[in-house]
């Protein structure tokens, strides 16, 4: 194994400040989340990054370095950095690459390959969000039903459905289809054919980069975590704009309404704002993971 790329030291009280500042953003979704779960509720937009992606509200709450920074930390001193993935030298700890096993490692090399080739390839804008109406297809099954209430009946939503071509190209989207939605999707997404189907302009794949993120922590830093949280919490409150669901009861959330072609326009234009801001993200990601595997 090469040398670590660590190359900035830290010392505690700056270290401790910016866990603290983090610890204070990321708190104004991870504390009103815990808290609707007490008291047994839930929000279709700000939940879903928690309880979709199973990555907890705790976890994201611990603030990482990354993987190119050293923290001085005297012998003694309360800390949250698991043995797992840092070390020790006297007074210092640093996430170490010398610790990774081989199954983290080739996760690690699936991830960053499926984000090279995302990266490479042309944006689809032409899905308009129709993967959430697809879901709900002839009403077999309503996910956010006990809720969450549609703001269409059910024979305009399939007559929507039935009106365009659904394009989606995300295996994540793609499996929660309504059964008899599938066949009518152009492409048929699989587990094995994602690094070969997924697109820079996919909401879904963009939003996608926290799980990413967050599948690549501690090593990325939790910075780039936060900025990839942020971007999956705002495509997901676009992904349930356009839905055929009924947000009014939670907040101010316009609805995209892509039955109409001033809808779908504006679904475009949202899509291409996510894709846009998404792009240097994954290539943050990209260089993050390749300088980690770069140290083998």
């Amino acid at each position: 194994m090469k040398s670590e790329t660590t190359n900035q030291i830290l010392t505690q009280s700056q270290w401790q400040r910016r866990a603290l500042a983090y610890l204070e953003d990321v708190s104004q979704w991870t504390v009103p989340f815990r808290e609707r779960r007490v008291n047994g509720k839930s929000h279709p937009v700000d939940d879903f990054l928690f309880v979709y992606y199973r990555y907890s509200s705790g976890r994201l709450e611990q603030w990482h370095p990354g993987a190119s920074v050293r923290l001085h930390c005297p012998a003694g001193a309360p800390n949250h950095f698991s043995d797992k993935h840092y070390r020790t030298d006297g007074d210092v700890i640093f996430a170490d690459p010398s610790l990774l096993n081989d199954k983290s490692k080739r996760r690690l090399e699936w991830t960053v390959d499926l984000l090279r080739k995302t990266e490479s390839r042309k944006g689809n804008f032409s899905c308009l969000g129709l993967h959430e109406w697809a879901m709900v297809y002839r009403g077999q099954e309503v996910r956010h039903e006990r809720t969450t209430p549609l703001r269409l009946p059910q024979h305009e939503i399939d007559a929507i459905v039935e009106s365009r071509p659904l394009t989606c190209t995300h295996f994540d989207a793609f499996r929660f289809y309504a059964i008899d939605a599938k066949p009518l999707n152009k492409v048929e997404p699989t587990l094995e054919s994602r690094s070969e189907m997924e697109q820079p302009g996919c909401i879904h794949a963009n939003m996608d980069l926290y799980k990413w993120a967050f599948k690549s922590m501690p090593w990325i830093g939790s910075d780039l975590l936060l900025r990839c949280f942020r971007l999956a919490l705002y495509a997901r409150e676009i992904d349930m704009r356009a839905s055929p669901y009924d947000l009014s009861s939670y907040g101010e959330y316009d609805p995209v309404l892509i039955e109409t072609a001033e809808g779908r326009q504006q679904y475009e234009k949202l899509q291409r704002g996510v894709a846009d801001q998404a792009a240097p993200l994954r290539r943050e990601l990209i260089e993050e993971i390749e300088s980690l595997l770069s140290c083998f």
